[in-house]
C-alpha cells in the first residue's frame, strides 16, 4: 500500500549532499529510510567507530540474514556488559557501606 507523502524543506551541510550525491544516493528516499529507522521499534541505531563500522560491514556482508544472524551476538554481549555494570555497582556498594 503506497503511504501519502508530504513534502517538506530540508537543509543539509553541502558536503553531506555531495557525499550523498557521490554515492548516487536519492537524498528523499535516504531520509525516508533514516527516519523509519528512528521510529521502528525493532531498529537500533548505534555510533561506533570507523573499526567497529568495516568490521560489521566485513561480516554482515557475507552473513545470509545480515543484522538477523547478528542478533543473538548483540543480545549477549548486551548481558555481558549488564553483568559487568551489576559487579561494578555492587563492589561500588559494598565500599560505601564500610
Amino acid at each position: 500500500m503506497a503511504k501519502d507523502l508530504k513534502s517538506v524543506c530540508l537543509m543539509i551541510r553541502k558536503d553531506q549532499y555531495d557525499q550523498l550525491q557521490d554515492m548516487k544516493v536519492n537524498v528523499s528516499g535516504f531520509v525516508r529510510d533514516m527516519i523509519d529507522d528512528r521510529l521502528s521499534e525493532s531498529n537500533i541505531i548505534l555510533n561506533v567507530s570507523q573499526e567497529t563500522r568495516s568490521l560489521y560491514d566485513k561480516i554482515i556482508s557475507i552473513s545470509p540474514r545480515g543484522d538477523e544472524d547478528m542478533e543473538p551476538y548483540l543480545r549477549d554481549a548486551l548481558k555481558n556488559m549488564l553483568d559487568r555494570y551489576i559487579k561494578e555497582m555492587q563492589q561500588l556498594h559494598e565500599d560505601i557501606g564500610n
